[in-house]
């Protein structure tokens, strides 16, 4: 437990810049925070104006600072695929739609010669995030995009991705193809999925939503039910129904997310869902409101419940919103952003009831441009708030997206209801980007800290924050009494999901000093890594008016009741807008003090970096000295496979598969990410291909991450240039 570890990079805030973001040069279907300076987009495969390498461009690389995008190379159309975070900080991506070109004619579903992309319902990217000291141009900061080297055994296409505590990942459902499916009809296709939940819920079940329980087993929801699954054993366990039969995953898309974790609820996850749809094919969907309802689950609870159900919670305020995105706040709030007050997700040229859509392609209408915010910790009736908030005026509905900067705004982009590029409809394909500043921005005061680590641990000893008296006003014992530290991982977002979001409260007390300054004795993340696995992450201080809980094993609070804060003004806030104009509002949040995030590095380099599980022991000795550099996953040499499954098939369906990132060695070992590897550096002679996993063996058989029988066809020939 001791050495698993998160890496972190402390970071001042800054006084936040301009609401308008500027051109993300592609339309942000997907994105995700790389690093303090960085974040990433990616698009499909259509006819955006900007490209790379004489091609419409798929990925973007977005400056936080200047507010600018610049084109990054992507070979395989992304259209739709899932994506998480690595341990070291390195990002992957699986699946996608095949090759598309204009108006999003298939043609040859292998490649498309004018739009230069190939199929990526395989394929596996992955990413090292870089600085702007770096070279953009090097291989070692571009998307790895190479599926004669590295792909899935399956086509995934609407997929979810979720990290186990070992640091591999599950990639769960998923389709081989079709289309705009919103039915509550189960397919006539063969039950081939090894995941009996996937033959349920079938016919809604895309991007079916996962999240890893505390116990190791993950809570699945799609169409309307609910379930646990133990990636170990392949058991599934049924929870009950949602209530209403209310549908909130792909194209219903509820707003759903993890709350906080928090040592007021022993850090134990409870999922909230609101909105949903579901009305095609016999209804014009763009008439039809989206519910407002909102209901939370607590899968595992650890009060000594015995049965486990979903709640109803306070109504979204004025509509529901389908498409609605939920990002965790460091005040352990969460906002919801974007969305439609009518219809669902997804783009089609007609309904079974009307030849002719009114919004060109669009399959929702009646876009919901004002935030709000959900406080878990209110009392019923007043959960949600949206005053002082601003209304956008760009309409951001399918394919749009919204994820948490370092200084604690959030970044929304997107927007494209649209088969192919159309910026001549009611809807249009968006490339512009707003910057969200939430209530706290109002604060005057915006303090610093210091002695933040470079990386956390799953238990052992706590470590020590010093805020300066100038970090607040007023009196230095009921600063320090309501100041809470928390860790926040904002995910990879696409379709309103953020795949691997979550937000933890670390325990604290505090000393206040003779001198002002406030000394937070802070503890490690509690040693369980279900909860928040291992990974790069987000660190804020949060002054405000909510208590902190006090942590039994940390040092006892001392206060001093003869000193206050040399900070001027009010330490505490009032509502913002989108457009950071006006600071009228009265939303009482507080003043965030910090943000930190990992430092990333390629992989293989980082000192904080990952192994795997070494699931041959012939294997140990030779990767023993390589693992001890790594991080890792476990006291075991060998694990089940996740994917479970019974045997005699040589391959599975779109159910669930692993996906175990390679540790730092020779290429022989395993070494395909190591620092300076490229696409030609590599060999499929001589050393196994993936450390991807996706065939059924018996319960009693070993994960190997290295094992790989599917065949490979290589594409790097038909592109030069491109990888």
């Amino acid at each position: 437990m001791k050495n698993r570890q998160l890496a972190l990079l402390a970071l001042s805030l800054a006084a936040a810049a301009s609401a308008l973001g500027g051109n993300t040069q592609v339309s942000a279907m997907m994105m995700f925070l790389g690093n303090l300076e960085k974040v990433y987009i990616l698009d499909k495969s259509e006819a955006n104006q900007a490209t790379f390498n004489g091609v419409p461009a798929m990925g973007a690389v977005y400056d936080i600072a200047s507010r600018t995008a610049s084109t990054m190379g992507v070979s395989t159309n992304v259209f739709c695929a899932s994506g998480l975070h690595l341990p070291n900080g390195s990002f992957v991506t699986f699946g996608g739609n095949a090759a598309v070109g204009p108006g999003g004619g298939t043609g040859d579903p292998a490649f498309n010669a004018t739009f230069g992309d190939f199929d990526g319902r395989k394929a596996i990217r992955v990413l090292n995030p870089c600085g702007s000291s770096d070279d953009f141009s090097s291989p070692q900061c571009q998307w790895f995009d190479n599926s004669s080297l590295l792909s899935m055994q399956s086509m995934r296409w609407y997929s979810t991705a979720e990290a186990r505590a070992d640091g591999s990942i599950a990639i769960i459902g998923g389709m081989t193809g079709g289309g705009y499916i919103n039915r509550n009809t189960p397919n006539t296709d063969p039950a081939t999925q090894g995941m009996q939940f996937m033959v349920k819920t079938s016919g809604l079940n895309a991007y079916p939503h996962t999240f890893l329980m505390p116990s190791g087993k993950m809570f699945l929801q799609a169409n309307y039910s609910t379930m646990l699954w133990d990636p170990d054993t392949n058991t599934e366990t049924d929870l009950p129904d949602m209530p209403g039969q209310i549908v909130r995953v792909y194209p219903a898309s509820g707003a759903t997310a993890m709350l906080p974790l928090t040592p007021e609820n022993n850090w134990t996850p409870t999922v909230i869902f609101c909105v949903g749809q579901l009305s095609w094919p016999w209804a014009d969907t763009w008439t039809i409101p989206s519910s407002n309802k909102c209901h939370t689950i607590t899968p595992e609870p650890t009060d000594g419940s015995t049965s486990v159900d979903y709640v109803e919670v306070d109504d979204m305020l004025e509509t529901g919103r389908t498409m609605g995105q939920f990002i965790a706040l460091p005040d352990l709030t969460m906002l919801v952003i974007n969305g439609g007050g009518n219809g669902t997700a997804g783009y089609s040229s007609r309904t079974l009831n009307t030849l002719q859509l009114p919004f060109g392609e669009s399959l929702a209408s009646a876009p919901v441009g004002k935030p709000a915010i959900y406080n878990p910790r209110a009392p019923a009736g007043s959960q949600w708030s949206n005053a002082g908030f601003d209304t956008s005026s760009i309409a951001r509905l399918y394919h749009s997206s919204a994820i948490l900067l370092p200084d604690a705004s959030v970044l929304v982009a997107g927007s494209n209801p649209n088969v192919d590029v159309n910026t001549n409809v009611v809807f249009p394909t968006t490339y512009t980007a707003e910057v969200f500043y939430p209530s706290y921005f109002a604060a005057s005061n915006r303090p610093t800290f210091t002695g933040a680590p470079s990386t956390l641990t799953y238990g052992g000893q706590f470590f020590d924050l010093t805020l300066p008296s100038s970090a607040y006003t007023g009196s230095a014992n009921d600063a320090a009494e309501n100041t809470t530290v928390v860790l926040i991982r904002g995910g990879w977002t696409t379709h309103a999901m953020n795949m691997g979001q979550r937000s933890m409260q670390l325990n604290n007390t505090y000393t206040v000093n003779s001198d002002g300054s406030i000394q937070l004795h802070v503890s490690q993340l509690p040693p369980n890594p279900n909860l928040f696995q291992p990974g790069p992450a987000l660190l804020f201080v949060t002054v405000s008016d909510a208590a902190d809980a006090v942590a039994v094993a940390l040092p006892s609070s001392v206060g001093n009741d003869n000193v206050t804060g040399s900070g001027s003004g009010n330490s505490t806030g009032s509502g913002d807008s989108n457009n950071n104009n006006g600071k009228s509002g009265a939303s009482h949040t507080g003043a965030i003090v910090g943000g930190i995030i990992a430092a990333i590095a390629a992989v293989g380099v980082l000192g904080a970096l990952f192994g795997v599980w070494r699931a041959r022991q012939r294997r140990a000795a030779a990767r023993q000295a390589s693992s001890a550099r790594g991080y890792p996953m476990g006291g075991t040499t060998s694990v089940r496979a996740a994917a479970g499954g019974a045997g005699g098939r040589a391959l599975r369906g779109s159910d669930s598969s692993a996906f175990a990132p390679v540790p730092q060695g020779s290429l022989n070992e395993g070494g395909a990410w190591a620092a300076g590897a490229s696409a030609s550096a590599l060999s499929l002679d001589g050393r196994p291909p993936s450390p991807y996993y996706d065939d059924a063996r018996s319960h009693s058989a070993e994960f190997d991450p290295y094992h790989q029988n599917a065949p490979r066809v290589s594409n790097a020939s038909a592109r030069p240039g491109r990888f």
